[in-house]
């Protein structure tokens, strides 16, 4: 019995090592399979177990755009280009396109490409500004820059653009009218390491959002809004032409460049006696 034992020791250790050569080769194949099937891309880093490959892609993209490479306007790749690149399959380059479409972050035009997103009027029209008439009507303000200064961040534009309190800041007041009456205050604040040498200026574009991208390389890819129901003080009453006490509206909205930095913190009190905030929900 004991020399039975014995004998299959020698068995045992062969069996062992059949086993580790055969898993050994398991492995191998699968990552072989894996490369053949877009899942695993030595050469550009992506690690589909992180997050889905679209998702990496997207980042990867958004980078570019975030580092300059890719600037406001400027034409995409081709989807074949991006997926040689990336050493994806067009597939996914599509659906990492779509996802950054779907956050307006690029533009589809058929027959000409996929360009870079950029800010103008009809952009600043349709998706950050949402004020329109009773009638549906929507139209962008006017604007009169009432002041425009430097400063040192107050606790709260500290917490609100994620800053150090007393950090250098730029406070932007206007005026904005539609139908050639006043109907919104604005108070803006800025870090103003972001946009050097915009204080003292006696006049600015209606869509702010295009000068911060043109002349200071930041573009706001999002923004986030609270609404609250607030009656006039004395002073807005007045550069509102309403009376004191009068029911306004208070959008208080943070704008978020590509990066994700807040950099923009706006209060806007407007006058809705002839007009409402409109929001689609898709």
């Amino acid at each position: 019995m004991g020399r039975f034992r014995h004998a299959q020791r020698p068995y045992r250790l062969a069996e062992c090592y059949v086993l580790y050569k055969t898993l050994d080769f398991m492995i191998v194949k699968r990552w072989i399979r894996s490369i053949a099937m877009n899942r695993i891309i030595p050469s550009s880093g992506l690690i589909p177990e992180a997050k889905p490959l679209y998702a990496q892609v997207k980042e990867l993209m958004l980078g570019r755009m975030i580092e300059g490479v890719w600037k406001p306007g400027a034409v995409l790749p081709s989807e074949f280009q991006l997926a040689a690149e990336f050493g994806v399959s067009q597939g996914t380059v599509r659906k990492a396109l779509d996802a950054l479409a779907a956050e307006n972050l690029v533009i589809r035009r058929q027959g000409r490409g996929t360009f870079v997103a950029e800010h103008d009027e009809d952009r600043a029209l349709f998706h950050f500004f949402h004020l329109v008439g009773r009638n549906g009507e929507r139209r962008l303000p006017g604007g009169t820059v009432l002041n425009c200064r430097d400063g040192k961040a107050n606790k709260d534009e500290a917490v609100q653009l994620g800053i150090d309190r007393s950090a250098p800041v730029t406070r932007i007041r206007r005026i904005r009218d539609l139908n050639g009456a006043p109907a919104i205050l604005e108070d803006l604040c800025l870090p103003r390491g972001l946009f050097p040498g915009l204080s003292g200026v006696q006049e600015l574009p209606n869509t702010l959002y295009e000068l911060y991208e043109r002349d200071f390389g930041v573009t706001i890819s999002r923004a986030e809004e609270r609404l609250a129901a607030i009656e006039a003080e004395p002073d807005v009453a007045k550069l509102l032409e309403l009376e004191v006490g009068q029911p306004i509206l208070e959008i208080d909205r943070i704008a978020f460049a590509l990066d994700g930095r807040a950099v923009e913190w706006r209060v806007s009190l407007c006058d809705t006696r002839h007009h409402r905030y409109l929001a689609q929900l898709i």
